[in-house]
């Protein structure tokens, strides 16, 4: 996986695209032998000897007791313990911010909510993370990154998202200006679909070996995560891909972003919990969060309420129209359905593939696989973790010095 545009090929490029290679592979594969490495990379054994030498002087990897190795021989096995290294995730949804401590596979050892955030509250919410964060990193020493995930279009470069729909008060925020230099450890911001492919690439077996996959966001926002023939889309300002602006009716309703009929403005959780408040499906839903809203029409519909079910299968269906663009932009290989509205569950996909059945050529829908996110339910904040965990993987030098 390749999340930065080529550069110039340099000795210090080349040794750290090695040991970045080797790290892949051990994450991959678990405890591993020289040889078997240096075979599956197609490096000489004396290149993967002194490659791993300097990453066990560095502390990143070591050796493990003798393994089965080429012909039944005993060999050192080499290790990238996934539980020695700990990573913050930091998950921006608009009005929910969540914080959770991850090691290399995702396993959780650590998970925040903090307090519903308004347009007037974000200060104070951006106390309560430094000091969720700092407390954090006093009480874990082996926590050696910070990801963060925030709302699209986030411009990468300046470090602001250019729109929030239904809070603006995020778009003046400058992520990288607040947070980069504030902990001992490094931070990292991407946009969070890009970060839940980041996720699905890394910590879904059935998603790893994927060069053309797509992560289908369906939060409090709408957004789009691609990998391209290995390659992460970012755009020239980190605006590519940015789905839940696409319009699918130009005449539809006004979007903050000065479209109109934008996909967000029909799916998202902030869409559906206001079709609740407009039509009383579910009691009492103006007291409830939105992902609390999504939630209880979700199990409503679950439960037989007819109402409720009529209007999973409309969102199924506006989802699917989202999919159609997906198929016909970047044909991937597989559509990863994720966050709150993905919820809903068989019958939301159902209403996907419906839509998906009567639009694509045939000939890509039959080539492209169509789920839900494998991944647990705080997939969302995983997804910020994973931006940390790939740069580890892919620059280890950044991290730790290795001479």
């Amino acid at each position: 996986m390749h999340t930065e545009s080529a550069a110039p090929a340099t000795r210090s490029t080349v040794s750290e695209t090695n040991r970045s290679r080797v790290l892949h592979y051990l994450y991959t594969h678990g405890i591993s032998s020289r040889a078997s490495i240096a075979q599956a990379l197609g490096l000489s054994a004396a290149a993967i000897t002194k490659i791993t030498a300097r990453l066990i002087d560095a502390g990143i990897i070591h050796e493990v007791g003798g393994i089965e190795g080429r012909k039944n021989r005993r060999s050192i096995g080499l290790e990238l313990d996934p539980r020695q290294f700990h990573f913050i995730g930091v998950k921006f949804a608009r009005s929910l911010v969540e914080i959770g401590v991850f090691n290399l596979k995702g396993e959780t050892s650590s998970l925040t909510d903090l307090p519903p955030v308004q347009n007037d509250t974000i200060p104070d919410t951006i106390c309560s993370i430094h000091k969720t964060i700092n407390t954090l990193l006093d009480n874990d020493s082996s926590i050696v990154a910070i990801g963060m995930a925030v709302p699209g279009p986030y411009l990468r470069h300046e470090g602001r998202t250019a729109v929030v729909s239904s809070m603006q008060g995020w778009r003046t925020f400058n992520f990288l200006d607040e947070f980069s230099d504030a902990f001992r450890v490094p931070v990292f911001v991407e946009q969070d679909a890009r970060a839940g492919v980041l996720a699905q690439y890394l910590l879904d077996p059935t998603s790893s070996t994927c060069r053309n996959l797509a992560y289908y966001l369906l939060g409090e926002g709408i957004g789009l995560g691609v990998i391209d023939d290995g390659r992460l889309v970012n755009g020239a300002q980190g605006g590519a891909a940015e789905i839940g602006h696409v319009s699918i009716d130009v005449n539809g309703l006004p979007c903050d972003c000065g479209n109109r009929g934008c996909l967000e403005r029909y799916c998202s959780a902030v869409a559906i919990h206001r079709r609740l408040s407009e039509t009383g499906i579910v009691a009492d839903s103006d007291t409830m969060t939105h992902k609390q809203a999504c939630h209880a029409l979700f199990e409503q519909a679950a439960q037989g309420d007819r109402a409720a079910q009529h209007l999973v299968h409309e969102i199924g269906r506006y989802v699917g129209y989202g999919c159609v663009t997906i198929f016909n932009t970047f044909n991937p290989e597989r559509i990863v359905l994720g966050d709150i509205v993905a919820e809903g569950g068989q019958p939301l996909l159902d209403a996907v593939h419906e839509v998906v059945d009567e639009r694509v050529i045939p000939e890509l829908n039959k080539a492209t696989t169509i789920c839900l996110s494998r991944l647990p339910a705080d997939a969302a904040v995983i997804g910020a973790a994973a931006v940390a965990v790939t740069q580890f993987l892919e620059h280890p030098s950044r991290f730790f010095a290795i001479t």
